[in-house]
């Protein structure tokens, strides 16, 4: 008999297991690439905001950054435009909407520099922004402009509790300035003592109010 007839057929080679594809990667936005910049720009300065190296934080090629900018110079212009939106204007309006009357919105405006960990957050972004500013006429300008539309918020609220124009900015001057320095100047005291500065300016307003 045919010893071929009694073979057994051989066995289909095995197939390697298929790979399962891995997730795409979710293309990343510009606001990502600003959030990314503005915390190099706290942590490290602006000489590391730079597209390489923010490339390779978020995992993605440099190409991936200029489907979005033009380059590194439209970015920092999108950072500071950014950080006036929330620092500014949107921080304007919730402080308006909250309340309509203008004495509890300079308690609000008051109250900014010990708002927890949101509170020293917007003040390392501020801090590194006014180093920036510095040494960068761009920098300055948006600075400068956050600086006077605050200012002039604050004004408006004297104005509509009666004080005239010049007294209404010098008012709102010397509210803002404490507003700035006990948000940069976080560190000088406890929570105690930070609690008390407050305490203390908020009866000084209860005189410029009276005045």
């Amino acid at each position: 008999m045919d010893e071929t007839a009694h073979r057994l057929p051989k066995a289909a080679p095995a197939r390697a297991p298929r790979r399962r594809a891995e997730p795409a990667r979710p293309s990343l936005t510009p606001a990502a690439w600003i959030d990314a910049a503005t915390e190099v720009l706290v942590d490290q300065g602006i000489d590391h905001v730079r597209v390489d190296l923010l490339a390779t934080q978020l995992g993605v090629t440099r190409g991936s950054f200029y489907w979005h900018f033009r380059d590194r110079g439209e970015l920092l212009r999108r950072v500071l435009q950014a950080w006036r939106e929330r620092s500014t204007e949107q921080l304007t309006a919730r402080l308006e909407s909250a309340s309509a009357d203008p004495r509890e919105q300079l308690r609000d405006v008051l109250s900014l520099p010990l708002r927890g960990r949101a509170a020293v957050r917007a003040a390392r972004i501020e801090l590194a922004l006014r180093a920036w500013a510095r040494r960068d006429a761009m920098a300055r300008h948006a600075v400068d402009e956050a600086d006077a539309s605050r200012i002039g918020y604050i004004a408006q609220l004297f104005s509509a509790l009666g004080f005239g124009v010049a007294e209404a900015r010098a008012r709102a001057f010397l509210v803002y300035s404490y507003v700035v320095g006990e948000s940069l100047l976080a560190a000088q005291g406890s929570p105690a003592q930070r609690q008390q500065r407050a305490r203390f300016v908020a009866r000084l307003l209860q005189q410029f109010l009276a005045d």
